[in-house]
């Protein structure tokens, strides 16, 4: 177990080997003593542009560590316990086999580990393999055929494959080791597990998707894809059997892991008897810049030096009880088609892993909830699909984007007064006019959000940065309430999973809920 010494600086012009000395100099030993050392973590620090550096922690193994660690009186060195998952040992025997709804970070992950310790999940996915989908996602972004079986929020690995594949996350479980250490395992790209701010790009992340199935494969799982979750049978407060693809399958477990957009599943299962409550959530636009304009906003003068990674943002701002904030940041990347249903609009964002695209783009979100929407369930999604469908009216109706520059919003002007920034949208773009299409609470906040945030970061309100519309999918609208032992309440054998549960907001959380969710499982239950 590894000692970590962390809050090491480097000038931009130290290589980053430079933090394994300090670290080794703060601790008092000598390099003969050191077996291993290397780079946990490493993030920039960009707070003052003229005093931009980079902030370490470095893992040192060596004999005696947890004395040497002890002995140290230096601030920020510990001893860290790795992270070690095991397989828990349950005792109830169950008939059938395991039924996984959904293919995304939370279904993979939880059909993974159940897989692996000997439960041959069955995984359902509405959407098709990430072979087909990607051919379908292109074909929808050339021509306006959308599939329903494969777009950018549905089918295997979830929304979070047509993204930026970021994995950062404010949850703090130690399981995010363990997930970053598989993710690396399938493929992606080592230096995520070391980065503050790691991501895969949409590009490496459908690499890591597919080894994983064949793992899940491998071991005795299955996965039907095109195949949605249509009914499930309970009987005396269980689960008793699921419908799928005309199929009554039996089943004593089943984990809901449908993402955020799977609407249809939600209102089959409250016709169930399953309970479901509206959540909040954040509607917005898609704001994008050129990524040298950002460059320049955030490290002025050193914007281009060699070792700074292409810039990136996360601004925030909050009246009262509603916040408007930037959220998805794509450094170097494209604003993308992202329907799941016909006759509505939704956009987000897309980076591949070298993020090299002339266009910087985020979302630029609003905070909604039950006072803007309503009380029942499904408000929050009717909600969504007025927004969604307004922006499909105000687009002609062919999928085209409505779009607005950031100068002609404030000044409450409708349509685009282009500059240097080239809209990326797919299907292009139409002029629009948000403060048409949004209620007014929504346009105020982002008109307020906007020039707040280009006070923080020079650049960011120019007069021709391109708004692009709407930003519907920030997270589930719903939540499936569930017990302490994580079934859903009233109903044994059913757990509900992830970010369409109303459980996670991201890959990293929703992958971490799917090992949760497994882990329950297997404490509880043998395999048959």
């Amino acid at each position: 177990m590894p000692i970590f010494v962390s809050n090491l600086t480097t000038s931009l012009e130290e290589p980053g080997e430079a933090a394994i000395d300090k670290a080794i100099a703060k601790l008092g030993i000598s390099r003969r003593q050191v077996e291993k050392a290397y780079l946990v973590k490493s993030s920039l620090d960009a707070r003052k542009r003229g005093e931009i550096h980079f902030v370490h922690t470095v893992g040192i193994c060596c004999e005696m560590e947890e004395e040497i660690a002890q002995k140290c009186k230096q601030p920020g060195v510990t001893y860290h316990c790795r992270y070690q998952l095991e397989r828990p040992e349950g005792s109830r025997s169950i008939d059938t086999r395991p039924v996984v709804a959904g293919f995304g970070p939370a279904g993979m992950f939880a059909g993974l580990l159940l897989a692996r310790w000997g439960f041959a999940p069955l995984i359902l996915e509405r959407g098709a393999c990430i072979e087909r989908r990607v051919e379908l996602v292109d074909r929808f972004w050339k021509t306006g055929q959308l599939s329903p079986r494969g777009n950018v929020q549905f089918g295997e690995g979830g929304a979070g494959t047509f993204s930026d594949g970021k994995l950062t996350t404010r949850i703090g479980d130690p399981r995010c080791e363990f997930v970053l250490e598989e993710l690396v395992a399938h493929g992606a790209p080592p230096e995520i597990a070391q980065k503050a701010k790691p991501h895969i790009g949409t590009d490496y992340l459908r690499g890591v998707v597919r080894a994983i199935r064949e793992e899940i494969l491998s071991l005795g799982g299955e996965i039907r894809f095109e195949t949605p979750l249509t009914q499930v049978g309970i009987q005396d407060g269980s689960v008793r059997w699921v419908e799928a693809g005309g199929e009554k399958i039996p089943c004593e477990l089943l984990i809901l892991a449908l993402g955020h957009s799977a609407r249809d599943t939600f209102y089959h299962l409250a016709e169930q008897g399953v309970a479901l409550v509206p959540k909040a959530f954040s509607v917005g636009v898609r704001i994008e810049h050129l990524q040298q304009d950002i460059d320049r906003g955030l490290y002025g003068k050193l914007a281009g030096h060699p070792a700074l990674p292409v810039g990136e943002y996360q601004l925030s701002l909050r009246r009262g009880d509603r916040g408007v904030y930037t959220f998805c940041m794509c450094p170097g990347g494209f604003v993308v088609p992202s329907s799941s249903e016909e006759g509505g609009v939704v956009t987000n964002g897309m980076s591949e892993y070298l993020r090299n695209q002339p266009n910087a783009n985020s979302a630029v979100v609003v905070s909604v909830n039950s006072q803007d929407f309503g009380n029942e369930w499904d408000s929050g999604i009717q909600f969504q699909r007025h927004l969604e469908q307004a922006a499909f009216a105000m687009g002609d109706r062919t999928y085209r984007a409505p779009a607005q520059t950031v100068g002609n919003f404030l000044s409450r002007r409708p349509g685009l007064s282009l500059g240097a920034v080239t809209p990326s949208y797919a299907l292009g773009v139409v002029e629009g006019d948000f403060w048409k299409l949004f209620p007014s609470q929504v346009s105020e906040m982002l008109a307020e959000g906007l020039a707040s945030f280009g006070r923080k970061l020079p650049g960011f309100a120019a007069s021709d940065a391109v708004l692009t519309g709407v930003e519907t999918r920030t997270s589930s609208p719903v939540r499936i309430p569930r017990t302490e032992l994580l079934e859903a309440q009233g109903i044994k054998g059913i757990y509900p999973c992830g970010e369409g549960a109303g459980y996670a907001g991201g890959i990293m959380s929703a992958a971490v809920d799917g090992v949760r969710i497994a882990q329950q499982i297997a404490s509880c239950y043998r395999p048959n």
